[in-house]
C-alpha cells in the first residue's frame, strides 16, 4: 500500500507571490488547449483564424474561472460564502463546479459568437476537444491537494492519507467515519487519477480523433457530454457508507460523500439532445448534395 506523501500545494513561493500546483495545471489546460486549436485554425475549412483564437482562448478562460467558481460556491459552499463573501475570489484554494464552469463558457461563447459571426455550437465544437486537457490538468491539482478521495480498497495502489494532518480531518473523522486518534486511513481510490486517466487521456484520443474530419454542427459538443457523463461516472469511486440525505448548500447529497451524480445526468440529458439533433443535421446536408448533383 501507498502513503499518499502530503504535497505542499504551493509549489514556488518569491516573496508575496505563491505559485500553486492547482494555477499550474489551469495553466498547462489554457495553454495546451490554445496550442492545439490554433494549430487546427490552419486547416482549411477552419472555424476561427489563427488569429481569433487568442480571443477565443480569452472568452474561454473568463468563463471556465468565473462560471466554475461562482459555480462551487452557489451549488456546493452556499454556507461559507455566506458567511464569508470574498471566498468567492480565493480560487487558489481550489474549488471549481463543471457545471458551473460549463454555463460560463455557454455564455462566453454565446458572445463570442456573435461577435466573430459564428454558431453557437460551431465554437464549442471546436473547443471541446481540447476542453479534456483542462479536466485531466486539474484532477491531478486534485490529486496534489489531497481531493477527492475514493472508498477504501485493497488494490497495491490504495494511498493511506495522514488523519493528523487538520485538513484531512473531514476526511477521516466525519466522512470515514475512523475513531479518534487513528494515525492513517486505510488505503483509498485515488479516484483524482482514475478521473485524469479518463476524463483527460481517453476522452482526448476519442475527441481528438473524432474531429479530425468534418462533423455535423453539435456532434463534436454531443459527443463530448456523452462520453464524459460516462468516464467521469466510472472514475468517482467516491462514496462510502450511509445513505441518510442532508442538505448541503443548494444540492441533496448522501451524507459525508460526494456521491450525488446529477451533474453526470445533465451532461447525458444534454449529450441525448446533440447526437440526434446532429444525425439530423447530417441527413439534411446529405440530401441537399444529393438534390443540387442530381438537378443542379
Amino acid at each position: 500500500m501507498l502513503q499518499f506523501p502530503g504535497f505542499d500545494p504551493i509549489l514556488l513561493q518569491i516573496g508575496p507571490l505563491a505559485i500553486r500546483w492547482y494555477g499550474l495545471m489551469y495553466l498547462i489546460g489554457f495553454v495546451g488547449g490554445w496550442w492545439l486549436v490554433r494549430r487546427r485554425a490552419r486547416l482549411p475549412g477552419a472555424v476561427c483564424t489563427v488569429g481569433q483564437v487568442d480571443d477565443l482562448l480569452f472568452y474561454t478562460a473568463l468563463g471556465v474561472i468565473l462560471g466554475g467558481r461562482v459555480g462551487y460556491m452557489l451549488f456546493y459552499n452556499w454556507a461559507h460564502l455566506v458567511r464569508e463573501p470574498i471566498s468567492l475570489l480565493y480560487i487558489w484554494k481550489g474549488g471549481m463546479s463543471f457545471h458551473g464552469g460549463m454555463l460560463g463558457v455557454t455564455f462566453a461563447m454565446v458572445l463570442y459568437g456573435k461577435k466573430i459571426g459564428r454558431k453557437f455550437w460551431e465554437l464549442t465544437d471546436t473547443i471541446a476537444p481540447v476542453v479534456t486537457i483542462g479536466l485531466g490538468a486539474g484532477r491531478i491539482g486534485n490529486f496534489i491537494n489531497g481531493e477527492l478521495w475514493g472508498r477504501p480498497t485493497t488494490l497495491p495502489w490504495g494511498f493511506q492519507v495522514d488523519c493528523m494532518d487538520l485538513k484531512f480531518n473531514d476526511l477521516c473523522f466525519n466522512q470515514l467515519e475512523l475513531p479518534a486518534g487513528t494515525l492513517l486511513t486505510p488505503p483509498l481510490h485515488p479516484s483524482s487519477l482514475y478521473e485524469a486517466f479518463l476524463e483527460g487521456l481517453v476522452l482526448f484520443i476519442i475527441l481528438w480523433t473524432f474531429s479530425a474530419k468534418p462533423r455535423p454542427p453539435m456532434a463534436v459538443s454531443g459527443l463530448f457530454l456523452l462520453c464524459y457523463g460516462i468516464v467521469s461516472g466510472f472514475g468517482r469511486i467516491r462514496a462510502f457508507t450511509g445513505f441518510a440525505y442532508r442538505l448541503s448548500g443548494l444540492r441533496v447529497v448522501y451524507d459525508g460523500t460526494r456521491a450525488d451524480h446529477s451533474d453526470d445526468c445533465g451532461r447525458l440529458v444534454i449529450a441525448i439532445v446533440c447526437l440526434p439533433a446532429a444525425a439530423c443535421a447530417s441527413t439534411r446536408e446529405h440530401g441537399m448534395n444529393v438534390f443540387l448533383k442530381a438537378f443542379g
